[in-house]
């Protein structure tokens, strides 16, 4: 993901993007268009639909909604988006095809493809928007990052892993065992025993 494939002057806009092929799956940011992965990996999907279901749950009987890709978020004319997972909490922004104006929360799972798409184009996007809450999620290092925004900006507001409880900043009733998500074994932790050979060359060095 993250390379422009449809090419045109001008930009495109939400018209444009319900006029192309079911089978075809795209995001708009600023007008233009961008491939997404034709199929995410079943880890992703395990992780993604795991966070959504734990969502789900925590939300039951609230006034916000949890849905899940494919679902469109239309940010404007020029800028539709489907997160993994998202939260909204104001009703009239269901419009049947799809999720109008800002939601609460987005998740955004990272695949070896997206991470420029995850971590810098849609960041900007969610932050010019006023998406208050951005969970970066990274299968390979069993992280969640909660980034926060406030004037404008997103800052960490804590980084999780598979053996926490994650919590929401914006959502009171939601927190998650993330052992239940990331059920993969851990990632090996590299370290390094004993001194170093540079350490010792600095330390041995003659005065």
């Amino acid at each position: 993901m993250g390379r422009p494939e449809k090419k045109r002057s001008g930009r495109y806009t939400y018209a444009d993007y319900a006029s192309w092929p079911e089978g075809e799956r795209w995001e708009l940011v600023d007008g233009i268009p961008y491939a997404m992965t034709p199929s995410p990996s079943t880890r992703h999907q395990r992780i993604s639909l795991g966070l959504a279901s734990e969502l789900r749950k925590c939300l039951e009987g609230k006034q916000c909604e949890v849905l899940a890709a494919p679902m469109d978020v239309k940010l404007s004319e020029e800028d539709v988006v489907q997160p993994d997972a998202f939260v909204y909490c104001h009703p009239e922004q269901d419009k049947s095809d799809y999720v109008e104006g800002a939601p609460v929360v987005v998740v955004e799972v990272v695949s070896p493809t997206s991470g420029v798409h995850d971590r810098m184009r849609k960041l900007h996007l969610y932050a010019r928007y006023g998406v208050k809450e951005y969970w970066i999620v990274s299968p390979e290092d069993q992280l969640v990052e909660v980034l926060v925004l406030a004037d404008g900006v997103y800052s960490v507001a804590d980084v999780f892993g598979r053996d926490d409880e994650l919590a929401s900043t914006q959502l009171p009733d939601v927190t998650i065992d993330l052992s239940c998500i990331f059920t993969d074994p851990p990632p090996p932790d590299q370290v390094k025993e004993g001194v170093p050979p540079y350490g010792r060359a600095v330390v041995d060095a003659p005065q």
